[in-house]
This record gives structure tokens, sequence and C-alpha cells, in this order.
């Protein structure tokens, strides 16, 4: 029986990135497969040569989880030539890379993993994780301001999804959203009428960042069953 299994897959269950960012790689040129440029149709085994940035990858790797607190300035795309970049604070002994992504001027709860399906299931609309946030911004917010937020606003040329919308203080409320758009916060905001100054990711799924006693900088090592309850 043939084991081959689509080389998107195959890299994803390596643990070196989800399956979209294994395809974005393909589409880049930098997976060889048997000594020639990948193609997205290719299917491999632990029997096939596969390269990805230079680097040999095989067969399945150990699935780990981790909890990052992310602190402003950090940015989330693994660019080993950036300094800011991620990819200079993650964990040495096992290769990983973060679920979503929170802005570079976001601070808040990452998890790093490198199961790709898994990752799928927490990024894709259909599974509508949840994620919490709170968010500070410049001025007070107005009495409108929750119930508008919550309904949906125009950002990117769509409507964001029906969200729930929290009144905190007089300039910060909490948000749970169960998308990702770019910078959606923010926009939703701006929209709004308001300048967001500090966005804070405390919980994801049910991963909830003051639980973990984790300081700015760190992470922790923790099990698929802290997120999903």
């Amino acid at each position: 029986m043939d084991t081959k299994i689509r080389l998107a897959k195959y890299i994803a269950h390596a643990g070196v990135c989800s399956r979209k960012q294994a395809s974005r790689l393909i589409d880049e040129g930098v997976v060889m497969v048997n000594n020639r440029p990948a193609n997205h149709i290719d299917h491999v085994d632990e029997n096939d040569s596969v390269i990805v940035n230079g680097q040999a990858i095989k067969g399945p790797a150990d699935l780990v989880y981790f909890a990052y607190h992310k602190p402003v300035g950090i940015d989330c795309k693994l660019n080993q030539h950036d300094p800011s970049s991620l990819i200079h604070h993650l964990p040495q002994l096992t290769r990983v890379y973060p679920i979503g992504r929170l802005d570079k001027d976001s601070r808040g709860l990452l998890i790093l993993t490198n199961d790709g399906d898994f990752c799928n299931q927490l990024i894709h609309p259909d599974f509508h994780q949840p994620k919490r946030y709170l968010v500070t911004v410049n001025k007070p917010l107005d009495a409108d301001f929750c119930e508008e937020m919550a309904a949906g606003v125009p950002v990117d040329k769509q409507m964001t999804l029906p969200c729930e919308v929290t009144k905190i203080t007089d300039n910060q409320f909490s948000i749970i959203l169960k998308q990702g758009l770019n910078r959606q916060i923010r926009k939703m905001a701006h929209y709004c009428g308001y300048k967001v100054i500090d966005l804070y990711r405390v919980q994801i799924s049910e991963l909830l960042l003051d639980h973990l006693n984790l300081p700015e900088n760190q992470f922790i090592k923790i099990n698929k069953s802290d997120i999903l309850g």
C-alpha cells in the first residue's frame, strides 16, 4: 500500500511549519525533492530526499507546545537577519513556530508548536477558536462604542464577524474575536474614531496568560489539552 503523503503535509508533520506555510515555501522555490525543485503535487515518504531552506527533513517530529509571553517590539516573522525577529527568542532544542501572529507593537500570549495540523485547527475560520484581548485606546469610550464594535464594522472591504466587547475602564475594553484579519482590532477601533495605544492578548481558547505566571519574553512548555481544555 502506498504510504506517501502530500509534500506540504509531510513538511508540516516534520515540524517545519504549518501546511499553509509549507505551500508558501514550495511557491518560493526553497523546497527540493530528490534533488529537483518541488511541486505542490509531489507525494513523499521517508525514503525520499526532502530539503527545506538547505536543511534535510526526515519523518514526523515529536510534537511539542509552548506558551510565550511576547513583549512589544518582537516581530513574529521568522527572519534570521532581523534582530527583532521572534526567531531569536524561540526554544532551541526543537524547531517551533507561532500559531498566528501578534503585531510587532502588540504584546501577550503566543502559542509555539511544531504541530502543523493543530496549527491549522486553531487558525482556520471553520473552528472559531476564541482569542481575548485587553485594549487601551487614546480617549474615553462613548456610550455606543462596545455595541458598534460587537455588531461588526467594515475592515478591508468586509464586515467583521460579531464579537464580544466589554468596557473595562473609561479608555479600556475587552474583546473576544473568533477571526484574525490583519491588524483587525486596530482597524476596528480606528473606524469607530479611536487609536489603540496598547493591545494585550490574554487568552487563546482555554489557555489564560494570567494562569501561567509567565514573565515577558519567556516561554513555558504546555500540553495540547491546556489550550483546548
